[in-house]
């Protein structure tokens, strides 16, 4: 074999290895962003003041078991969400749409809300998270933001509400959240940019979500 030939064949032999390596680690990625951890965007106010807009977050995806694609079927259970996490699920209403909220009622939980106060199975429900920014309260009749239910948490489902209680369209106005909807838990804020002063949230950066 000739000279010329042999520098072609360890050139093709490079070509076809570092081809491959790009393969492999563009599969690990999509393996990994699928299966276990997927980065979001906080694009509203309805998480107000426990994710800003312009957050940017993680997405623990193997921590609610392992579902195939498209199909959304669990094949590995490991753990439901719990009242409080914080979850990214599909839109109901519009399945091209992420949306991310707080956890408030588990399958079978009545809840209950009045003049503002969540009730969860009867009792006053310790509301840490939420913050109301509008002193008007509405009656059912009118909508139910202020005063809603009671209504229990289907088999399968969660109720979920924004901390941002008053700016927050969930689950008191569209309904459930189906287990298989829940695309993970958020337990990371990993870069916040605050596009109105055009600047770094510095404090934000690593801030553990709960």
């Amino acid at each position: 074999m000739s000279k010329n030939n042999k520098t072609k064949e360890k050139t093709k032999s490079k070509v076809k290895e570092y081809i491959e390596s790009i393969i492999i680690a563009i599969l690990i990625a999509l393996f990994i962003r699928t299966f276990i951890i997927c980065a979001y965007k906080i694009p509203s106010r309805s998480m107000v003041p426990t994710l800003l807009v312009g957050d940017h977050i993680l997405v623990n995806k193997f921590i609610y078991g392992v579902k195939i694609p498209l199909l959304r079927k669990t094949i590995i259970p490991v753990t439901n969400p719990q009242r409080g996490d914080i979850v990214v699920f599909i839109f109901p209403n519009d399945r091209s749409k992420d949306f991310i909220k707080r956890v408030i009622g588990v399958a079978g939980d009545k809840i209950e809300i009045k003049n503002k106060k969540i009730f969860i199975n009867d009792k006053e429900y310790k509301d840490s998270y939420g913050v109301y920014s509008d002193g008007m309260i509405y009656p059912s009749s009118i909508q139910n933001r202020d005063n809603f239910g009671p209504v229990i948490v289907p088999e399968k489902s969660i109720f979920v509400m924004g901390d941002n209680r008053d700016e927050s369209l969930d689950s008191r106005f569209w309904g459930f959240v189906n287990l298989k909807d829940v695309e993970g838990k958020a337990f990371i804020i990993y870069w916040s940019w605050n596009r109105e002063d055009h600047n770094l949230r510095w404090q934000r950066l690593g801030n553990i979500l709960h």
